[in-house]
């Protein structure tokens, strides 16, 4: 597989460089994250949910041969569509990412929740297939690869889908292809939400649609009941019945999966009086460790002949704040009746349960789930966990001599552009989060941080920042978008020293504390009750979850 790295898309297809900017050196990362509810020892035979923990949502899955792919929504963050491998479905490896060079997509000044939604993976005779919506960007699309680890295509567009999202590609036993998607009804729609599933066939050689487009669910399995968001179709041939499974309800704690069936692709689809097949909603909202807002499944059979479905849910915190953002959970499909099971009412979604009849692969290079800690000393090339906001326009970090050195650029935090910000994700509840800055900014209005973000107007950050008073440690919110773009003042201190300084956040659930030291010096506490609800997704919205990472800012020219 083809090793990729941050760095290798930063040098593809970018329009120039940064000339005399003053660079920010950082000399390490690290992250740990403990929660009670998913970090006891496992039993022998048992796997720990969710299998990517933070956010990982909308994830869809392949098998090729005695390996399984997996994707998830990245939206307006570069590079985009992670792409995971595993062989026993439980432990997980980062092998890439589809959208990788700043040429695929164009985000530009999207909403950081806009973007690349709910990808679909597909591996069908020596090909890999992703289909994919860029919304506000381009519409519907289709990239392909013959290595999952990249490189993979340029977009091909899918103009038939306009207006659509969440395509899907199912090829049938008599080598047929056909594409699905959620798209408007026809005519006017009844109600806010309403929505369909269309079909229309698919040429996998010319890579476009064809034939006439039909609609296969108008509404949804209730079409009485006015439900909600239909989406995230995908088709399953399992002897005589090609079986639909979508999405319904929202992706907040109404969430569901549901399930028709037909003879054809084509249908007459007929909904199963059972639905939902996965959903939390039934359940006590008082209940201790909640898991909620269950949906978007994908299935993947085995060897063995057993069906597993990934699917997304959330972990909040408190009613339904969370900032880990939606994560991937993994779960056996019950086909001991005519239809398919993941959960049966009133049913947990378990944070341990037995494994896959699959061989035990042992953990990745990095844990995905459980109670884990990463260190990076910037003495490699940076993995594909690495993200910023939105596609970069010029080459503004490197990995240099054990230190991520990023180019200070007048763009900041707030500025719904291309900062100088590499973060990532936030994966438990409870976390620590920290860096080291080699020195301060040398120029006046520089400065140089660590933030916790969950957005372009929903964020945290610790930094130096050189004043007509000398160099000052400042802790900076923004917590909406009426406030300015470069946040509030909450807390600074003078710098007394012109050498390294260190940064943390500390998250245990809605709370936040910011703390800072010169060199190896004791831990100063700049702040201890932040609200973490700010970069809670109910909060601040959209479907992305919180990070962490360094920054380097510059005044304007």
């Amino acid at each position: 597989m083809r090793a990729w790295t941050l760095s290798t898309a930063l040098a593809v297809s970018l329009l120039g460089c940064t000339a005399a900017a003053q660079e920010a050196a950082f000399e390490r990362f690290r992250y740990a994250g403990s929660d009670p509810e998913n970090s006891a020892p496992l039993e022998p035979g048992q796997y720990r949910n969710p299998i990517l923990q933070g956010f990982h949502p909308d994830p869809s899955i392949t098998r090729a041969g005695d390996d399984y792919y997996l994707v998830t929504s990245t939206f307006a963050y570069f590079p985009g569509i992670p792409v995971f491998h595993s062989r026993d479905l439980v432990n997980w490896t980062q092998v890439g990412n589809a959208i990788d060079r700043p040429d695929q997509l164009d985000f530009g000044t999207l909403g950081l929740s806009r973007g690349v939604f709910a990808p679909a993976i597909e591996h069908h005779d020596g090909t890999f297939w992703i289909l994919n919506t860029c919304v506000d960007c381009g519409d519907n699309f289709l990239v392909t690869a013959t290595d999952p680890a990249g490189p993979w295509s340029d977009p091909v567009w899918l103009p038939d889908l306009a207006g659509g999202i969440d395509p899907s590609l199912f090829f049938d036993s008599d080598g047929s292809a056909w594409i699905l998607n959620n798209g408007p009804p026809e005519g006017e729609p009844r109600y806010d939400g309403h929505r369909a599933i269309w079909i229309q066939r698919f040429d996998p050689v010319a890579k476009r649609t064809f034939g006439p487009r039909t609609v296969l669910v108008d509404g949804g399995v209730e079409p009485e009941t006015n439900p909600i968001w239909i989406e995230g179709p995908h088709l399953i041939r399992r002897g005589e019945w090609v079986y639909l499974i979508c999405a319904e309800g929202g992706t907040a704690e109404g969430h569901s999966q549901v399930v028709l069936r037909a003879r054809s692709p084509e249908g007459p689809f007929e909904p199963w009086e059972g639905n939902p097949i996965l959903t939390q909603r039934d359940l006590p909202r008082d209940r201790t460790h909640p898991i909620t807002s269950a949906g978007h499944a994908d299935f993947v059979e085995l060897p063995d002949g057993s069906w597993w479905a990934t699917f997304l849910a959330v972990r909040p915190y408190e009613g339904d704040f969370y900032n880990t953002g939606r994560e991937t959970f993994l779960m056996p499909v019950d086909w001991s009746g005519e239809w398919p099971v993941i959960t049966r009412p009133g049913e947990v979604i378990p944070y341990a349960a037995a494994r896959p009849g699959l061989p035990d692969a042992g953990p990745g290079p990095e844990p995905t789930s459980g109670a884990f800690e990463i260190e990076e000393t910037f003495d490699a090339p940076l993995g594909p966990q690495w993200m910023m906001m939105r596609n970069p326009r010029e080459t503004w970090s490197r990995v240099q001599e054990g230190r991520l050195v990023l180019a200070a650029r007048p763009v900041g935090l707030g500025d719904n552009g291309n900062p100088s910000f590499l973060a990532r994700r936030q994966q438990h509840q409870n976390a620590v989060a920290e860096t080291t800055l080699s020195a301060p900014p040398t120029r006046l209005g520089d400065r140089f941080g660590f933030a916790a973000l969950q957005s372009d107007d929903y964020w945290h950050a610790i930094s130096v920042v050189r004043t007509a008073r000398g160099p000052r440690v400042e802790l900076r919110s923004r917590t909406g978008a009426d406030q300015p773009a470069d946040g509030v003042l909450i807390a600074d201190a003078p710098l007394e020293a012109e050498g390294p300084v260190r940064f943390r956040f500390t998250a245990v659930g809605d709370r936040y504390t910011a703390a800072w030291a010169p060199g190896d010096a004791a831990w100063r506490t700049l702040a201890d009750d932040i609200d973490g609800r700010t970069l809670s997704t109910r909060t601040a919205g959209g479907f992305v979850g919180a990070v962490f990472g360094p920054f380097a800012q510059s005044q304007a020219d």
